[in-house]
C-alpha cells in the first residue's frame, strides 16, 4: 500500500491523521470530519457577512475560528491561509477575492480528506 507523506500531500498532515487513527479509530475521525463539513459551512458565512459588512473584528473572529476547526483536522493548507488572511487589514473588495480563495482552498481540503480517508 502506498502511504502519502506530509510533502507528498500538501492540504493534510498526515501525521496528525494517523495520531488520530491511531487513538481514536476510523469510526471517529470520520464523525470529526463530518462535524468539520457542517461548522465549515457556519465559519464561511460568518466571514463572508463579516467582509459584506466591512467588519473588521468580524473578519478576524471568524478566519480565527476556522483556522482553529481546520487545524483540528489536520487542514494543513487551509490553516496556514486562515492564519495569513486572519489579521489581513485591506479593503472589502480585497477580502471579496480572498473569501473566493479561501472556499476554492477549503474544497480542496475536502476532497483531500474524503480521498485520504478512503484509502485507509
Amino acid at each position: 500500500m502506498f502511504v502519502e507523506t506530509k510533502q507528498s500531500n500538501p492540504d493534510l498532515d498526515l501525521e496528525l491523521l494517523q495520531g488520530y487513527l491511531d487513538s481514536l479509530g476510523k469510526v471517529i475521525v470520520e464523525q470529526m470530519f463530518a462535524l468539520y463539513c457542517q461548522q465549515v459551512e457556519i465559519y464561511l458565512n460568518d466571514i463572508e457577512n463579516a467582509q459584506l459588512n466591512d467588519s473588521l473584528s468580524g473578519w478576524q473572529n471568524h478566519c480565527h475560528k476556522m483556522k482553529g476547526a481546520a487545524a483540528s483536522v489536520g487542514m494543513y493548507q487551509l490553516h496556514g491561509q486562515l492564519k495569513l488572511i486572519e489579521k489581513a487589514e485591506v479593503s472589502k473588495e480585497k477580502k471579496s477575492v480572498l473569501l473566493k480563495e479561501l472556499r476554492l482552498l477549503n474544497d480542496q481540503a475536502v476532497f483531500a480528506f474524503k480521498n485520504w480517508l478512503e484509502t485507509i
